[in-house]
């Protein structure tokens, strides 16, 4: 098994188009052996898994500081708060877009070009093993063949872990850090380069496409901003006007409480004198009862 690891290691080191045939020659030296069938098994990665594999080999050391990071914030999510949560969610994804813009750049080298939907999903692996240990151990193999996606809220099934890798085993697996290929030493002598102003002028619109994605990315976080800060300004002077007219309304509520509290007093007071008024008369028809019941008998 750590054989086949190993050649597994090589092969998805690769760059993308030569994996097919550089997998093929393998199986053809391995004919006759129990490696071969293994060897020929092994799918060629998606676009995404392929950038994630480039990225854990070149830039292993910040690949595992996501992972770190990843790790802390599992443990420390559980005792958050709603609001820290939220914190956290968007320090999250400014640190994965980051690595994410890295790994396209790391691809460019390589020549080839990461489109947005390529980058998204890139940027869901990187999240997912940041959320997901299991995720992050199959991120560090280096040997994805389909991108990772996972809410976090549960763990990605083990069985369609098992599918975006290239064997079960990778899982436990870290994949070999590389550099750069170094290029070649140029020959001492000047030697008529006629395509050099076509490569370099390739080379720069490769450059320009990639720099006016990433402004194009930015615009649009900046634009959904400001439209959010637009709404919520908007929102603060419709309740700063409800405000204001609640104060207008509790201060002529006060008013009248205060005129209906001097009519209570008002009426008090009548009262008292008609009450007065009623006992006298009441005492007045009670004596001339008496007197007319004495004459009468």
């Amino acid at each position: 098994m750590a054989e086949l690891l190993d050649i597994a290691d090589d092969l998805y080191a690769l760059a993308l188009p030569d994996f097919t045939p550089s997998r093929d020659a393998r199986v053809k030296e391995l004919k006759g052996t129990a490696l071969a069938p293994r060897v020929k098994a092994l799918r060629k990665p998606s676009t995404a898994a392929w950038v994630v594999d480039l990225l854990v080999r070149r830039e292993a050391g910040q690949v595992e500081q996501v992972l770190s990071v990843g790790a802390a914030l599992r443990e420390a999510q559980a005792a958050m708060s709603a609001g820290e949560l939220r914190t956290l969610t968007r320090q999250r994804r400014q640190l994965t877009a980051a690595v994410t813009t890295q790994a396209r750049r790391l691809a460019a080298e390589e020549g080839l070009r990461v489109t947005e939907s390529v980058a998204e999903q890139v940027e869901a692996t990187l999240t997912a093993a940041m959320v997901d240990a299991e995720c992050g151990r199959a991120v560090r193999s280096g040997l994805l063949v389909a991108p990772l996606r996972t809410t976090g809220v549960e763990p990605l099934p083990a069985r369609e872990l098992a599918a975006a890798l290239a064997v079960p085993e990778a899982l436990g697996f870290t994949a070999t850090a590389r550099e750069a290929p170094t290029p070649a030493r140029p020959d001492l002598h000047v030697v008529p380069d006629p395509d050099r102003a076509e490569r370099l002028v390739a080379a720069a619109e490769e450059r320009l496409a990639l720099a006016s994605d990433e402004l194009d990315e930015a615009q649009a976080a900046h634009d959904e901003t400001t439209e959010e800060l637009e709404r919520l300004r908007a929102r603060s002077l419709q309740l700063e006007a409800e405000i204001d007219e609640l104060r207008r309304r509790l201060a002529d509520l006060e008013d009248q409480s205060d005129a209906v509290d001097e009519e209570i007093a008002e009426a008090e007071e009548a009262t008292s004198a008609t009450g007065a008024d009623l006992r006298t008369a009441t005492a007045a028809r009670d004596s001339a009862r008496r007197d007319l019941e004495r004459l009468q008998s």
